[in-house]
C-alpha cells in the first residue's frame, strides 16, 4: 500500500453511508420480487448446555431491490449484451456465464455528486422531470467538479426524501425524475465506470408509463459497459456540500447474477 494512501487514512477519514435500509415492505420496483426477512430461530428456541442461545434469519430478495448495482447481464438489446454477447448463449443453467455480477470488480474510485436538484434551487425535482445534458453541465458547474474516465457519477434528484412513502417514491401515477437519453450519452462520453441515482430506476419515468422502456439502461449497460446503481441515499452528501469523495462499492459475488444489493460508501476527510 502506498505511503500516501496510508497517510491519508491516518490523518483521519469518515464514511458516509449511501445505502437505503432493507426491510420487509420497503419500496421496490414492480418488475422485481420484493425484500422479505424474518427470524427462523429466536433466542430460547434452542438453548445449549452452557446456557448460550442464537437467533438467525431467512432473507428472500431479488437482486435489484434496495440499493443495488446492475451487472452488464441485466439488460440486452436485440438479443445482445454488452460487447455483442448473445444473451441466449450466455445463459447457462439458469445463470449468466458472461457479464454476471460476479465478473464485476469492486470499485474504489473518485466519486462526483451531480446535485441536479440543488443546481435548480429546489429540494426535489418534480415528478417525471427529464434530466438533460444541460442539467448535468449545470450540476457539474454547481459542484465545481465533473466526472471523468473511471469515475463514478451520482445524480441527486432529491427523490430519496420520498422513500418512506412507497407510492410516492415509486411514482407509478405521477412519474419519477431521471436521466434522459442525452444525459446518458453525456455520462458515457466521460468514460465513467458507474453511474448512480436516488431513484427506483436510473431512467426518466413519465406519468403512467412505468418501466415500459429503459433506454438509459441500454446506453449505459449494453452500449458502453457502465454499471448502474439505483435506490441510493444521497441526502447527507448534499446537505454537507460534498461534491468529490472516494467512492467504495463491492457487489456480492453471486455467480451468474444480474445484480447485487450493495452498501456503497463515500469516504471523506474527518
Amino acid at each position: 500500500m502506498s505511503d500516501d494512501l496510508l497517510a491519508a487514512v491516518r490523518q483521519g477519514t469518515r464514511t458516509i453511508d449511501l445505502a437505503q435500509p432493507l426491510f420487509t415492505g420497503m419500496p421496490s420496483s414492480p418488475n422485481h420480487p420484493g425484500f422479505r426477512m424474518t427470524l427462523i430461530r429466536r433466542h430460547g428456541d434452542m438453548v445449549r448446555p452452557d446456557g448460550g442461545s442464537a437467533a438467525n434469519e431467512i432473507i428472500i430478495t431479488g437482486g435489484h431491490v434496495g440499493t443495488h448495482v446492475d451487472a452488464l447481464a441485466h439488460v440486452s438489446h436485440e438479443g445482445r449484451l454488452h460487447g455483442g454477447v448473445d444473451a441466449g448463449e450466455a445463459t447457462v443453467n439458469g445463470r449468466f456465464a458472461e457479464h454476471g455480477i460476479d465478473r464485476m470488480d469492486p470499485l474504489v474510485r473518485r466519486g462526483v455528486l451531480l446535485d441536479v436538484a440543488a443546481a435548480h434551487g429546489v429540494e426535489c425535482l418534480r415528478p417525471g422531470y427529464g434530466i438533460t445534458a444541460a442539467d448535468l453541465e449545470k450540476a457539474a458547474g454547481h459542484a465545481g467538479a465533473e466526472p471523468g474516465p473511471g469515475d463514478v457519477a451520482l445524480l441527486r434528484t432529491g427523490w430519496a426524501t420520498r422513500f418512506d412513502d412507497a407510492d410516492a417514491y415509486l411514482g407509478q401515477r405521477d412519474g419519477v425524475p431521471g436521466a434522459t437519453e442525452e444525459a446518458a450519452h453525456w455520462l458515457a462520453q466521460r468514460g465513467i465506470a458507474a453511474a448512480g441515482a436516488d431513484t427506483t430506476a436510473f431512467e426518466h419515468i413519465v406519468a403512467g408509463a412505468g418501466h415500459s422502456v429503459l433506454p438509459v439502461h441500454r446506453i449505459l449497460l449494453v452500449e458502453h459497459g457502465i454499471h448502474i446503481i439505483e435506490h441510493m441515499r444521497l441526502e447527507e452528501l448534499a446537505a454537507e456540500g460534498i461534491s468529490e469523495f472516494v467512492f467504495v462499492l463491492s457487489p456480492l459475488k453471486i455467480v451468474g447474477g444480474t445484480g447485487s444489493p450493495v452498501r456503497p460508501l463515500a469516504v471523506v476527510r474527518a
